[in-house]
């Protein structure tokens, strides 16, 4: 059911894949566009065909060649606004596409020892429509310690075998995957996630680690027959994780085995091992390598490297807001709200404005709205996110006009990514609003369900 890439046939494709694009005429700089291979086919032909994806963007990146990464659960009208905006030489769309790109004959292509950028990825915004996080200007001196950072890290070597559970098209599964193949290590490809088969995988493959996402763990810890841990590293991130998930995730992997990140598509901020979390319940960690985390008025701000730096693509606007001069460098936000210990240690009181992380995804309500907006007989529109048992939140709407639940329900199956769709739709006669007149979004996810 699942697929084995190997260090060297990762490598190995790679040269066959940047051959393919030189051939096709790309150069460094410019941009390819991978819908990635989720959800095609059966599991083991989509497994495979991760298998691929992974060598493509790894030829891309070793060629200076920026792959951006597109969830394949995108509707095509979605699809289309990324495409158009990333402006990408050559758009693989499909797994013919893929499989196209290493049958090419191609003249010989030298690449670098370390991937020249990162990948890029959209992650979308308030202002409703997704950019683009762009880093492609880095020295080879750069690039190398953006890499290898990552395995210092973690301590990935070529013993490693890595079990991907998330889709390429996100930056965490992308970035540990790569990150290993690099380093020497195997990638055990699923497809996409299921139960059944992470559990198989972890019985026949014996994987050493593993990047999760809070539900992956809920889902496999909720069998009757989960098989031991064969982890040395299990590290998760992306939503925040319920005390009692956490604790049966150190039962079950060992709480020396387990760390958490917190970061985002942007950047990096910190790193926390079980036992710390232990010592400080609900904590993300202190400062990652290179780093220094700093909070002003209630906003995380992270102190990072030269080699850490991005920009959002073609949106210097969104970009000078992200980024402010500090007295020994440049640091970042993505408007988190927290707090710092006496130690430095890490805890998050609010993601960014409005945010619903449903399953590790996020899903910003004013790109959500921008769609149910344009529904016939929807007035006006709002989106927010309710605590779900299996994935951390669900996404729910309320709406004013003279449609009915059932039309915007219809609306959303055709404009918008299945995970993206309200799950609960409320027709209401007004919103609850504060004094000066914003909407209490907290006030209608508490209302009666």
């Amino acid at each position: 059911m699942t697929s084995t890439l190997t260090a060297d046939s990762a490598r190995d494709g790679a040269v066959v894949a940047a051959q393919a694009l030189a051939a096709a005429g790309l150069r460094a700089g410019e941009r390819v566009a991978i819908v990635t291979p989720e959800h095609r086919g059966t599991q083991q032909e989509a497994a495979l065909l991760q298998g691929l994806a992974l060598a493509l963007a790894l030829g891309a990146l070793r060629s200076g060649i920026i792959p951006v990464m597109i969830n394949p659960l995108l509707t095509a009208d979605e699809r289309e606004y990324i495409i158009g905006d990333a402006g990408p030489s050559l758009v693989v769309g499909d797994g013919a596409a893929l499989r196209s790109l290493f049958r090419a004959d191609g003249a010989p292509v030298e690449l670098a020892e370390h991937p020249l950028a990162r990948p890029m990825h959209y992650t979308s915004g308030t202002t409703g429509r997704p950019k683009g996080v762009w880093t492609a200007d880095l020295s080879e001196a750069e690039s190398a310690a953006l890499w290898s950072e990552e395995q210092r890290q973690w301590g990935f070597d070529h013993d490693d075998v890595s079990l991907v559970h998330g889709p390429l098209c996100h930056s965490g599964p992308l970035r540990y995957a790569l990150s290993v193949l690099l380093a020497g290590g195997s990638v055990v490809l699923p497809g996409w996630f299921t139960q059944e088969a992470a559990a198989q995988a972890l019985v026949e493959e014996r994987p050493t680690t593993a990047f999760v996402v809070p539900s992956h763990m809920q889902r496999l810890l909720a069998a009757d027959d989960v098989p031991p841990s064969p982890y040395r590293l299990l590290t998760h991130a992306g939503a925040a994780c319920p005390a009692g998930l956490k604790r049966a995730i150190h039962e079950w992997a060992g709480v020396d085995r387990v760390w958490e990140f917190y970061g985002s598509t942007e950047g990096q901020f910190s790193a926390c091992s079980g036992p710390e979390w232990e010592e400080r319940p609900g904590t993300v960690g202190r400062a990652r390598e290179g780093r220094r985390l700093f909070v002003d008025d209630d906003v995380i701000w992270c102190e990072a490297p030269e080699h850490a730096r991005f920009s959002y693509w073609r949106d210097e606007a969104k970009t000078a807001r992200a980024w402010r001069l500090t007295g020994s460098g440049r640091a970042f936000t993505v408007g988190d709200l927290g707090r710092l210990d006496p130690q430095g240690y890490l805890f998050i009181d609010g993601r960014r404005e409005d945010l619903i992380i449903s399953g590790g995804v996020n899903v910003y309500p004013a790109e959500v709205e921008a769609v149910l907006g344009e529904c016939p007989g929807v007035e006006d529109v709002v989106v927010f996110g309710r605590d779900d048992p299996r994935w951390g939140q669900r996404v729910c709407a309320a709406f004013t006009g003279d449609a009915d639940s059932d039309d915007l329900r219809r609306w959303g199956h055709l404009h918008l990514a299945g995970y993206k769709r309200p799950k609960q739709v409320h027709h209401v006669s007004d919103f609850p609003r504060t004094a000066s007149g914003k909407i209490r979004r907290s006030q209608l996810a508490d209302a009666e369900q």
